[in-house]
């Protein structure tokens, strides 16, 4: 699976993968990362890229042209690209949109900068458009880091273990459990001792009460959809 991001600051993004899962995931060539940059197209021979509001109003946007021009290249390397604005003026991410993206073959994360884009950008060439929460970033480079992790997690072989991926936070609108490792009692707290006598059905039923109670104490707009998903399957 391929990864492109269009920036202006590759060098924000490049490090994280130099390290650990997504290190080996690219070695292993289960997925690849590349980035585009909108400055290469610009036809100002300053390499500008934004511009004064029409209308006015504070900071600059980004103009259409060179990213226009960035992601036909991209389009025409691979006409099935799927991609992703990463603007505070769309829907949050969710993990059911990472385990559907995981499916794409190859996603580009466009990342904007200073006010946003022009619009037309996004009318000409979203596939999707997202934010990942309602605070505002000095860029999209962040959220696009974010997005792709989440994505990139759950193609198959980037973990390693598949198993790591069942019964995480957000599955069936609950929180996962709390976990614990040795030793059993630490500062005074202690491992619930059911954990320690083998009884893996009990355990994953005190896991799933714990998960309960975490999600209605933490999140209690994902445990009214849990309850009603419940009461659906009555």
């Amino acid at each position: 699976m391929r990864f492109t991001f269009v920036t202006l600051f590759p060098h924000l993004i490049e490090p994280y993968f130099s390290d650990s899962i997504l290190r080996r995931a690219i070695d292993t060539e289960l997925i690849e990362v590349d980035f585009v940059n909108p400055r290469n197209f610009s036809p100002n021979r300053f390499l500008k890229v934004d511009d004064y509001q029409v209308g006015g109003g504070a900071g600059l946007v980004l103009e259409p042209l060179a990213f226009s021009l960035a992601l036909d290249s991209i389009k025409i390397r691979n006409p099935k690209t799927h991609i992703i604005f990463l603007t505070p003026c769309a829907k949050s991410f969710s993990q059911n949109d990472a385990k559907r993206l995981s499916q794409k073959n190859h996603i580009v994360f466009v990342c904007g900068r200073y006010e946003g884009f022009d619009e037309r950008l996004i009318e000409l060439y979203a596939n999707e458009v997202f934010s990942i929460g309602d605070f505002i970033l000095t860029g999209g480079e962040l959220a696009a880091l974010c997005l792709c992790d989440s994505i990139a997690r759950q193609v198959s072989g980037v973990l390693g273990n598949g198993e790591s991926l069942r019964g995480e936070s957000y599955e069936k609108h609950l929180l996962e459990a709390p976990n614990f490792v040795k030793p059993h009692q630490f500062k005074n707290l202690t491992i619930p001792s059911e954990y320690s006598k083998g009884n893996h059905a009990r355990i994953a039923g005190l896991k799933l009460k714990a998960a309960e109670a975490k999600t209605k104490f933490h999140r209690p707009d994902l445990y009214m959809r849990y309850k009603q998903g419940l009461e659906n399957e009555k």
